[in-house]
């Protein structure tokens, strides 16, 4: 093999390093892995990856994908909406929600001092099945979801 040859294969090897990764990012452990690690922080149990939540998730943000626009679908299930101008990635967007949880006090059950019901989505006891989705919209920025099985955020309930 020449040397043009090795580039090339050089070449390949990278492109598919890159797709691979942006692929990873949108797979259902690095969904479930930063919920499962925040709702362990509050003694609360794993969710699990559900195939129908995240068809619905898929569905809407597909439905997104030509805006971008942070608007709640209104269905059935608890929803995060996350956006980003670059590639955001799963992590990134539970992260933004988990990073609510200094807002949250547990004794009045309250926001204080800013949004915190993503947060408590995330951590929501009795929401057990997750699905989620990304998408890359047409103007370059990125639109995630994520869907909650059954819902939580309910008033004057705490989430644990």
């Amino acid at each position: 093999m020449g040397m043009s040859g090795i580039s090339q294969a050089v070449f390949c090897l990278i492109i598919l390093a890159i797709v691979h990764t942006s692929q990873a990012q949108n797979s259902p452990q690095d969904f479930l892995n930063p919920h499962n690690a925040a709702r362990r922080t509050v003694n609360v149990g794993p969710m699990i990856w559900d195939e129908k939540v995240a068809t619905y998730a898929r569905d809407y943000a597909n439905k997104r994908k030509g805006d971008c626009r942070l608007m709640h679908s209104g269905g059935p299930y608890g929803e995060n909406i996350a956006w980003g101008s670059g590639d955001l990635s799963a992590k990134g967007a539970v992260d933004m929600w988990v990073g609510e949880r200094q807002r949250y006090n547990y004794n009045s059950n309250s926001c204080v001092g800013g949004e915190c019901r993503h947060y408590t989505q995330v951590v929501w006891r009795n929401s057990v099945r997750l699905g989620c989705a990304k998408v890359r919209c047409n103007n370059g920025a990125t639109f995630i979801t994520c869907n909650y099985d059954p819902p939580g955020n309910y008033q004057n309930q705490r989430p644990y």
